[in-house]
């Protein structure tokens, strides 16, 4: 079973003897109520879990009273940042405030304050963690090292990464944990920003590592469908209720990084890259102090949800202009229970249009260019912005409303082809079962061209990562994937590039590829330096895409007034736009020119007009 909770709906996906279902509940406010309820309906021996339960904590800003431990001088630190300005010609934007504040920072465990739980960061413990472990000794409550968070060089990057680890830990373990107390199934796994699988019990001591355990499932899924059908360059669009999640994927796999930030706060762990924005289908409109029409990232999330959910929403949503752009047929139960109120989204859309001076068509039309302008910048950003070109990608796009928007964005950026998955609003929830247990390792190295010691620094690391694997999992890994994090000698930041072999040749030349498909210059004459050496220790998915059934080739396709039951769609089944196919928990919508074709594992690929 896999559980992936949202802002709006916690979705869940089941394997059991060989059959594939899934379905979506309301969010509840106490997120872990939905999931054990839902965990209760299944006889599944191995529970999977995304959650948004760190995302949420650093959002609202409810975590804990952290303390810092470090050295004399470098309590400012945190502070004092890297001295970039968030947006250069604005004045009055600022970087949000430390997690810390000074009466809490200390080179004395006895001068944290009330601090509730204490990060402690020596300046040189990622060479040796001693002195870090030595002085968490002396600290009478809980403590997270550097060392065990982020034990790399940069040292505003590890105080920043083991504060914010620190700030989230209470309130994720304490929800791991009744969690834990709760579910009767015997493995539990969650999810990890890197897209891999941790112990329930290993999670709640990391919990800067589960900010995007959410959106790494639906990247893993999309991963998996390019892989399986050939596509070799992916671009995952995952558009739920509340945010839209979009990364970009190369040979088959996602890119796990670790430069990544989560509201404007570095969170150096391995990540995939996924870029977030705050636009769903239960995305508010709304009229700025200048007149001028704005979407999200206010959202209508689960209660009272969009208008038409007839639940007491007054506000317009993407889900409300897409009921009365007639792209989602009024008579669609969503998750097959609730009904859609047409007068109450009408309603809502008059009461902008009043405020706007607009007739209520151009109001609708209004939102939904505004949002899909909105999703393609994410899009660029992933793709054109580093150096890749959308229109050698497939686009694989999933979620409540992923194909509701998906043949107009791909329109726009060139791509043409769209998948949209089997089981497409609860994708992510599917990512958790095709994940793979992961254990991670990383060294500060500083290593220039041709020196020997490069081979035994990449063992260490790749036999620290297989220790780990084997004491969170109690097996063997069943792979090992080394890489090094390069850059030109003199350069500040690096690039992460595959290792094959210990060969400073071979490695050379891929970072020059790296170099130039990134930045689009290369410098063969220049010495190149490898600052880290990783090593990434994996194991087997609960299964595979290869394990999921097929559709029939022969059945009766359903239809009304060019609206098409997907289930009922047999392998082999193809139509031409415009059209919208419907299914429980969303839709997909075929607009004049796109070609649709329904594959062997219910895979729906449009061919763009």
């Amino acid at each position: 079973m896999g559980v992936d909770v949202g802002g709006t709906f916690t979705d869940v996906v089941t394997f059991v003897d060989g059959e594939l279902s899934g379905y979506k509940v309301p969010t509840t406010v106490d997120q872990s109520r939905a999931v054990a309820e839902a965990a209760a309906t299944t006889a599944a021996s191995v529970f999977l879990h995304g959650t948004t339960a760190a995302t949420n904590t650093l959002l609202e800003g409810k975590g804990a009273d952290v303390g810092l431990l470090t050295d004399p001088g470098f309590e400012d630190l945190i502070e004092i940042g890297r001295q970039d300005r968030p947006s250069l010609y604005d004045p009055a934007v600022d970087r949000p405030p430390p997690l810390v504040p000074r009466q809490r920072r200390s080179a004395d465990p006895d001068q944290v304050g009330d601090a509730e739980i204490v990060a402690v960061v020596l300046i040189e413990s990622y060479l040796d963690d001693s002195a870090e472990r030595t002085l968490a000794g002396r600290v009478s409550r809980p403590t997270v090292l550097s060392s065990v968070v982020s034990p790399e060089f940069r040292e505003y990057e590890r105080v920043a990464t083991t504060v914010l680890s620190a700030y989230l830990t209470p309130s994720v373990s304490r929800y791991l944990r009744a969690l834990d107390e709760t579910v009767s199934i015997p493995s539990r796994l969650v999810m990890t920003s890197s897209g891999g699988l941790i112990p329930f019990a290993e999670a709640a001591d990391l919990a800067g590592r589960l900010v995007l355990s959410g959106p790494a499932g639906g990247v893993v899924a999309a991963a998996a469908i390019g892989a399986n059908h050939g596509h070799r360059s992916v671009i995952s669009f995952d558009m739920g209720g509340t945010s839209t999640d979009v990364c970009r994927i190369s040979n088959g796999v996602p890119t796990v990084g670790t430069g990544h930030t989560v509201a404007d706060r570095v969170n150096r762990v391995p990540s995939v890259p996924v870029r977030t924005i705050g636009a769903g289908g239960g995305s508010i409109a709304w009229v700025d102090q200048g007149g001028a029409m704005r979407v999200g990232p206010r959202s209508a999330g689960a209660s009272p949800g969009p208008a038409v959910y007839g639940q007491g929403g007054v506000d317009l949503t993407v889900t409300d202009c897409n009921v009365l752009a007639g792209n989602i047929p009024v008579d669609l139960l969503l998750g097959g229970q609730l009904g859609l109120d047409l007068t109450a989204g009408r309603a809502a859309a008059e009461r902008l249009s009043r405020q706007v001076g607009l007739d209520v068509e151009r109001v609708v039309s209004g939102v939904l260019e505004i949002v899909d302008a909105h999703m393609e910048r994410a899009l660029r950003a992933v793709s054109i912005e580093e150096g890749a070109d959308p229109r050698d990608a497939v686009l694989v796009a999933f979620g409540g409303a992923g194909g509701l928007h998906a043949t107009r964005l791909a329109r726009r950026l060139g791509i043409r082809t769209v998948l949209v998955p089997p089981h497409s609003g609860v994708f992510s929830a599917l990512g958790l079962l095709l994940a793979t247990p992961r254990a991670d390792a990383v060294r500060t190295v500083m290593l220039t061209g041709g020196d020997s010691r490069l081979g035994p620094a990449l063992q260490t690391v790749a036999g620290e990562a297989t220790d780990r694997f084997v004491s969170m999992f109690d097996r063997s890994p069943e792979d090992v994937v080394l890489g090094v994090d390069a850059r030109y000698r003199g350069q500040s930041h690096e690039l992460e590039v595959a290792v094959d072999q210990p060969d400073w040749a071979a490695l050379t030349t891929s970072f020059h590829r790296a170099h130039l498909e990134r930045f689009g210059f290369e410098r063969p004459g220049e010495e190149v330096e490898i600052v880290n050496v990783r090593a990434v220790a994996t194991g087997v998915a609960p299964i595979t895409w290869d394990d999921l059934p097929s559709i029939p080739e022969e059945g009766s396709a359903v239809a009304s007034d060019g609206v098409w039951k997907r289930g009922s769609l047999p392998a082999g089944f193809s139509v031409d736009g415009p059209a919208v196919v419907v299914e429980d928990n969303s839709a997909t919508l075929l607009e004049q020119g796109d070609h649709l074709e329904v594959l062997s594992d219910g895979t729906l690929r449009i061919e763009v007009g």
